[in-house]
């Protein structure tokens, strides 16, 4: 499963989600990748005071096993492939990435539903 921002961020913050969602999430067995779209977000976001993050996200991202997931030329490339649903560069990088991944995309955001990918809602 790939992780959408918001949801990576319930997570680690023990927000609360659908429970069935949080207990794969949280399944050992379960292989979460995060995005660094989302990290990048994250930081973004973080800068212009638009969101609070961890300070220490790294490492919160470790000891959730959580398993980065690179942004590659062919995930840049595949965007343009996309319908115009959403206009969100990011989520629409996270679309591109769950498709070509073979992922399930977990997140709360509806307008994605509307993309050819597997959404695990949150």
């Amino acid at each position: 499963m790939l992780l959408d921002t918001h949801v990576l961020l319930w997570a680690l913050a023990d927000r609360p989600m659908r429970p069935e969602t949080r207990r794969l999430i949280e399944d050992p067995r379960t292989i979460v990748r995060v995005s660094a779209a989302s990290t990048w977000e994250i930081g973004i976001k973080t800068a212009i005071g638009k969101l609070r993050a961890p300070d220490d996200l790294e490492r919160q991202l470790r000891a959730a096993r959580f398993v980065p997931l690179h942004v590659t030329v062919v995930h840049g490339l595949a965007v343009a492939d996309l319908p115009p649903l959403h206009r969100d560069p990011f989520d629409r990088l996270l679309v591109a990435q769950a498709r070509l991944e073979n992922l399930t995309l977990v997140t709360r955001d509806e307008r994605l539903a509307g993309y050819d990918v597997e959404i695990l809602t949150a």
